[in-house]
């Protein structure tokens, strides 16, 4: 759904180029960035179909195919820094989601990051009422659809690739981003403000078809996906640089006010979406919220 310059789109492109060469050019990879064959509705319909061979969906979309419990990802303010999401990721509760995968036909391979969120619009989003009334773009995902109602703003729900133009014929009001879509999607020409809330994680998993997986020669599994874990070890190396440097990009180029939270503001915010947390326990139960808290806390 994104731009090669993205974490995504160069991890992709690593991959790409170590399959072909690990394999002396016996095994292709064809890359598709920017939803240039399949859009945010239907790519995992592509998948499940054999269409496409290896997807890397936002976590946001696994709660629309009968897993809620990866929208634990969504919650808003619940990580502080990328190395709280890595001790899910890479420890038991990240391996349990991927393993709950094959009952729906995929395989879980692995998890990357895109950074952290911000909210942007045509004016500052530092309290809770600044969002009222606003049509936020969101991505089908009931837990950040909730945090913007209870924020007071209003959630269009909007394939990725249709937000830039949305922005700008007004259909909605503002979105959230990491700022490295923000830029590279040109939404800065759009948007006056930017605001560096920090609110909530993106990040990804990349599964792929049961049936194409099984298909493959062992030796050729463990190949692919050797140098799938390689391109997600420097993707999650770069994710933080991508959107330092978009962020730079966005304050040369002038066009957006960038607005960074204190600590009353943010935790303001914090307390407005205190409730959708309470809405995902009662969902997906208790016991995964649990678990969630527990491994936050492993230090």
């Amino acid at each position: 759904m994104v731009a090669e310059e993205t974490p995504k789109g160069l991890a992709a492109n690593r991959f790409k180029v170590l399959v072909e060469q690990r394999s002396g050019g016996r095994i292709g990879v064809q890359v598709f960035p920017n939803g240039q064959l399949y859009g945010d509705h239907d790519e995992m319909q592509a998948l499940e179909l054999g269409a496409v061979d290896l997807v890397a969906p936002s976590l946001s979309k696994f709660g629309r195919i009968g897993l809620p419990e990866f929208e634990l990802f969504d919650l808003p303010f619940l990580f502080d820094d990328l190395n709280a999401v890595r001790r899910i990721t890479q420890g038991p509760l990240g391996q349990k989601l991927l393993q709950a995968l094959p009952r729906q036909g995929l395989v879980g391979l692995g998890y990357f990051d895109n950074g952290f969120k911000q909210m942007s619009a045509n004016r500052p989003l530092l309290e809770p009422g600044d969002f009222v009334g606003l049509r936020m773009r969101v991505q089908a995902s009931r837990v950040i659809a909730a945090q913007m109602r209870a924020l007071g703003a209003q959630p269009v729900t909007l394939a990725f690739s249709e937000t830039r133009l949305a922005l700008a014929a007004g259909v909605v009001d503002g979105t959230e981003n990491p700022v490295s879509n923000f830029w590279t999607q040109a939404m800065h020409e759009a948007q006056t403000d930017l605001s560096l809330t920090n609110h909530g994680y993106l990040g990804y998993a990349v599964v792929t078809n049961e049936r194409f997986w099984q298909h493959l020669q062992p030796a050729d599994r463990t190949l692919i996906n050797q140098a799938l874990q390689e391109s997600l070890a420097f993707a999650n190396q770069i994710a933080d640089t991508q959107n330092d440097q978009a962020l730079q990009a966005l304050r040369q180029a002038g066009t957006t006010r960038i607005h960074s939270l204190n600590s009353g503001q943010r935790e303001r915010l914090r307390q407005a979406v205190q409730p959708v947390q309470q809405q995902l326990a009662r969902r997906i139960g208790p016991r995964w919220m649990k678990d969630l808290q527990q491994a936050l806390r492993q230090a």
